[in-house]
């Protein structure tokens, strides 16, 4: 179990970063008026696990912060992804 705990972190880890630097371009690309990342791309990163880079990108780069699908939605899937780990460490410990 520990090991599968280390990838999960892994991964959340490499997520949120790449997640982060994603909405990073994307707002260099905005700023040059180049091609640009689409929004459902930027919320399926979230989805994915990403969702703390998502905040902080939007948070750090000041970009999409005007966008309600982001302002609410980013921290719903925040909420979301806590309450799921929440049960799953409920779950582990009772031995469910």
């Amino acid at each position: 179990m520990i090991e599968l705990q280390k990838i999960i972190l892994v991964y959340l880890l490499v997520i949120n970063v790449a997640t982060f630097f994603t909405y990073g371009i994307d707002k260099w690309k905005a700023k040059k008026s180049k091609w640009r990342i689409r929004e459902a791309s930027l919320l399926c990163l979230a989805v994915l696990g990403g969702s703390i880079g998502a905040w902080l990108g939007m948070r750090t780069w000041h970009h999409k912060t005007l966008h309600k699908k982001f302002r609410y939605g980013v921290p719903a899937i925040i909420i979301i992804q806590l309450a799921i780990a929440g049960y799953l460490l409920y779950q582990s410990r009772i031995g469910g």
